[in-house]
């Protein structure tokens, strides 16, 4: 079995039927068309983004792979794409993608238990 068919079966999960499962496929589609390293970059971006990215559907992945696209065309090598640390770049790429994610509901969750527990005054009960 393929890495991709665990992450297909996760994407259908997270994207749902919104037309949302065209699009991946599409994105899917040009994913495959990169040149190889262009694509084993991208597949290592989508897995990481699959497990800890902000979800908000498939438009993260539609700029991703236009990212891609026009480097790979450009003849861009990918360590200018994404600099020194992939991490902290799919990190700050992804903060555009937040605003609805679980992830910030999560922490506003969080905050908010936080603020009740230690009061008004902001000090600890």
């Amino acid at each position: 079995m393929s890495d991709s068919k665990p992450i297909s079966k996760l994407a259908s999960k997270v994207l749902g039927d919104f037309g949302e499962k065209r699009r991946w496929r599409q994105y899917k589609v040009r994913v495959k068309q990169l040149p190889e390293n262009y694509r084993e970059a991208v597949q290592a971006f989508e897995r990481y983004l699959m497990v800890l990215g902000p979800g908000g559907g498939v438009a993260i992945f539609d700029d991703l792979i236009d990212l891609f696209e026009q480097s790979a065309a450009a003849g861009t090598p990918i360590r200018e794409v994404v600099g020194d640390d992939p991490v902290e770049f799919i990190d700050e790429f992804a903060q555009n993608y937040q605003e609805d994610s679980w992830k910030n509901r999560e922490r506003d969750r969080l905050t908010d238990a936080i603020e009740r527990a230690a009061g008004d005054t902001g000090t600890e009960r």
